[in-house]
């Protein structure tokens, strides 16, 4: 197999495998022995099981080519470096859009009541407006209530939206929000991690929230009840060493009661865009067009840790420099803006102006 049909058949294997195989591609295993030896090891039994795999990776493949969606892999210097940190990266993205709108910006992910109120749905879009304006991208699920609000929100503000689907990017869901997707298709992308065709099913609405929180430098949560999904997506984003930030609410209804819990745990509260700016050390204007103006500074510890031409993966400089990764990657994007540094296969970074 091509290694793009190596990395579809990681994608048909179990979620719950999912960290094995981040940590066998990051040893620098190829996709197509990390497939074998996971199968071999737990799957010994199941003869069928591979000619399973090669008739999905085949029908992935011709209804990509039909309906025009694009992928990228995790070996691809394309691969948003931000998702390929998290413990347990998809291998393969499907999209419809741009794909440098996945790592061309700082981005940040509002999520939150598929039921929401009025003020919900406007306070979601008056944020997403605001942030995409400042040239910050908005991400989220797609869904009804907040996550659609925060979409159109976003594209009112002139900026760029990812939504990220429990579905595969050819099959709508809800589907009244066809025309929503196609709008944020020319603005941005329509992502998933499930092959074209997949229907929408209640488990892979949690595993797509990692995605959401991995693309993203902060998670803005807005009228979330106690069992609300959006809890899981702070979670993970908590888990990846993401900011959490929530908006507060009416404290009669009860429908806030998750982000509340969010506040009382330490989480920021939000009350306007200047709130999550500030949080993300962006300053007043985050438009890359203004960061790329700045002059690298000189004596960057990371820059110091990196050798020109010589790519180098999150975990070796933490290791290096001390700093979490969640702090790291905020620093590379800025960078990466410079001309610093630029992005390689795996998640990895190389360092290519040796004057600084």
């Amino acid at each position: 197999m091509t290694d793009l049909s190596d990395f579809i058949a990681l994608s048909f294997l179990p979620i719950a495998w999912s960290p094995q195989i981040a940590e066998r591609l990051r040893a620098g295993r190829r996709p197509g022995d990390v497939f074998d030896a996971l199968v071999a090891e737990r799957r010994p039994n199941d003869p069928q099981f591979r000619a399973k795999v090669a008739a999905q990776i085949a029908e992935a493949i011709a209804r990509a080519a039909r309906g025009g969606i694009g992928a990228v892999t995790w070996g691809d210097a394309q691969y948003p470096p931000a998702l390929a940190a998290i413990v347990d990266p998809p291998p393969i993205l499907w999209l419809r859009g741009d794909l440098s709108s996945l790592a061309a910006r700082p981005a940040v992910a509002i999520v939150g009541s598929r039921a929401a109120t009025p003020y919900a749905l406007e306070v979601a879009g008056q944020l997403a407006a605001d942030l995409a304006s400042r040239g910050l991208t908005i991400v989220s699920g797609l869904a009804r209530g907040v996550d659609s609000a925060a979409h159109r929100g976003a594209l009112a503000g002139g900026g760029e939206t990812i939504a990220v689907l429990g579905s595969g990017v050819d099959v709508m869901y809800p589907p009244e929000h066809a025309s929503l997707a196609r709008d944020i298709a020319h603005r941005g992308a329509v992502v998933s991690e499930l092959a074209p065709g997949t229907l929408p099913h209640p488990m892979f609405f949690p595993q797509r929230n990692r995605i959401i929180s991995g693309l993203s430098r902060a998670i803005v949560v807005i009228e979330a009840g106690e069992k609300s999904g959006s809890l899981i997506t702070a979670r993970c984003a908590l888990d990846q060493g993401r900011d959490v930030l929530a908006v507060p609410g009416n404290v009669l209804s009860g429908r806030n009661r998750g982000a509340h819990a969010l506040l009382r745990d330490g989480a920021k509260i939000v009350e306007s865009a200047d709130d999550i700016v500030e949080e993300l050390g962006l300053g007043p204007s985050a438009a890359p067009a203004v960061l790329g103006s700045l002059a690298a500074p000189k004596n960057d510890p990371i820059l110091a840790s990196l050798t020109p031409g010589e790519p180098c993966d999150l975990d070796t400089l933490a290791e290096r420099t001390g700093l979490h990764s969640s702090r790291l990657l905020p620093r590379l994007f800025d960078l990466e803006l410079h001309g610093s540094v630029k992005r390689a296969g795996g998640g990895r970074f190389v360092r290519v102006d040796s004057s600084c």
